[in-house]
């Protein structure tokens, strides 16, 4: 009889087990997303029904704390059947129709994940549009929430560039939705006569929460990336290929005001760049100037003259704060005369309890 382990060979049963991971793992994602899916639109359904007999039929509120106690009796052994669910799941019938739920992949995502979309939104296009973008970029709940809260949906696409005439399409539409304005920095603190290398630094050293505010499809290259011209060496602040457009990108960091000289610099980088790295599966290179504020007509007279493509965006960093959380902020003296009240308050008590 002959050996059965000789008739398979390490190599072909490594593929053979590979292959049959691959197929458990694969099956196991579309069990968890139908299962998902089948759950998100009972909670629709429960959602809808309690609508319709709290508007045709004249039920009040009371019906849900009612209904609460029933089902997590009758269904001891589920979650979800709380208050507050069952009126996070009538605010999910009245933020969409049936259809919407599947047509729009909102079934697509964890329920904790519909839940801040219509807590939080109150536009359904923007909603429609975070839910298409955590499914594509995999957001954690967490994340989804960050975006929501520095309004990512506004800042998309808000750069300005000479794309439609630069690039040619679809690239150019592709490429003018990459490009945010402002970039969200707030994961940066800088003193306020910081340098180009010490944002470029940080940023660096940042570098994961710097490619998650870049967005899908950006790779690192490198910082100060070398590039010799006519014997002569250029270095760019910021090198990234993007895995989705096929081609470079360019970044240039500037600590004030966009000047028009700044499109010209960012001209030749981006020349020398298709010049000396590009190939020819790949696409335009792509320069992106990061400036901490722009005056648009500027922009747009300098990048006129421009045939290479150009976008120009600001960014923001933490130290920035909107005019109206900086109007609410206490000054030094209320901090001071704050902490020598409550250091009164204490000896006051210290000495009652001395009393005592």
């Amino acid at each position: 009889m002959p050996n059965q382990t000789s008739l398979f060979s390490d190599s072909n049963y490594a593929d053979f087990l590979n292959g049959l991971k691959q197929r458990i793992r694969s099956a196991q994602v579309k069990a968890s997303l139908a299962i998902n899916q089948e759950l998100i639109r009972l909670y629709w359904q429960i959602g809808h029904e309690i609508l319709i007999r709290q508007q045709e039929q004249g039920w009040g509120g009371k019906v849900i704390e009612r209904l609460a106690k029933d089902l997590k009796r009758e269904f001891s052994d589920m979650a979800g059947f709380s208050q507050t669910n069952l009126k996070y799941m009538r605010s999910f019938a009245e933020a969409y129709s049936e259809e919407e739920i599947s047509q729009r992949s909102v079934d697509q995502l964890p329920w904790r994940h519909n839940i801040v979309l219509f807590t939080k939104l109150k536009e359904r296009e923007a909603r429609f549009w975070y839910a298409q973008k955590a499914i594509e970029n995999g957001w954690s709940r967490d994340i989804l929430v960050m975006q929501i809260e520095t309004n990512l949906f506004d800042r998309q696409g808000g750069a300005i560039t000479n794309f439609a005439r630069s690039l040619p399409s679809p690239q150019s539409d592709l490429a003018q939705q990459l490009i945010k304005d402002p970039y969200n920095f707030d994961f940066l603190m800088l003193a306020e006569n910081a340098q180009e290398r010490e944002l470029e630094r940080a940023l660096i050293h940042h570098i994961r929460d710097f490619l998650m505010e870049l967005g899908l499809g950006f790779a690192f290259l490198g910082s100060q990336y070398p590039l010799v011209v006519s014997g002569k060496e250029y270095r760019l602040d910021l090198l990234f290929y993007h895995v989705h457009l096929h081609c470079y990108i360019v970044i240039d960091l500037k600590m004030g005001e966009f000047e028009p000289q700044h499109s010209g610099q960012m001209s030749f980088y981006v020349a020398a760049v298709d010049n000396l790295l590009r190939r020819d599966r790949d696409d335009p290179t792509i320069g992106i100037i990061l400036c901490k504020s722009k005056d648009k007509t500027t922009v747009e007279f300098a990048l006129q003259g421009s045939q290479q493509p150009i976008g120009v965006s600001t960014y923001q960093l933490q130290s920035q704060l909107p005019p109206q959380l900086q109007n609410n902020l206490p000054t030094v003296e209320q901090l001071e005369m704050e902490l020598a009240s409550a250091v009164e308050n204490v000896e006051d008590n210290t000495e009652s309890e001395e009393e005592e």
